[in-house]
């Protein structure tokens, strides 16, 4: 069953990465998630700054702002779709992702699928 993990940062540092990791726990885990063969895909989000949020008003119209439209705490920092049997695997995998630590989270959603 293929799962989405959301990376939540509670802390950033300067350069817009979560502040209690390193790039290099970033790698292993990386590393770890392919060698376990269960890694769909993963992406690393650009700076929050960058965002821009989209909404349509009851009259059809695009709404467009830049960032984020609500104040956070927490930052979206990236994902990753990984393919296990179950939501016990799943959470396993969770608790060792580097965003999971400190003031990070990491949440875990099932992927739809409608084909079935």
């Amino acid at each position: 069953m293929k799962y989405m993990l959301l990376i939540n940062a509670g802390a950033v540092d300067e350069n817009g990465g979560a502040a209690e990791c390193s790039v290099e726990d970033w790698m292993s885990y990386d590393q770890e998630v392919q060698d376990a063969g269960i890694l769909v895909s993963g992406e690393s989000l650009a700076d929050l700054v960058t965002a821009t949020t989209v909404r349509v008003d009851q009259d059809g119209r695009r709404v467009v702002t830049d960032g984020p439209f609500a104040e956070t705490r927490e930052v979206l920092g990236g994902f990753y779709v990984i393919d296990v049997p179950d939501l016990d695997v799943a959470l396993d995998w969770a608790s060792r992702c580097p965003g999971a630590r400190g003031s990070g989270s990491v949440v875990v959603r099932p992927i739809a699928d409608f084909g079935a």
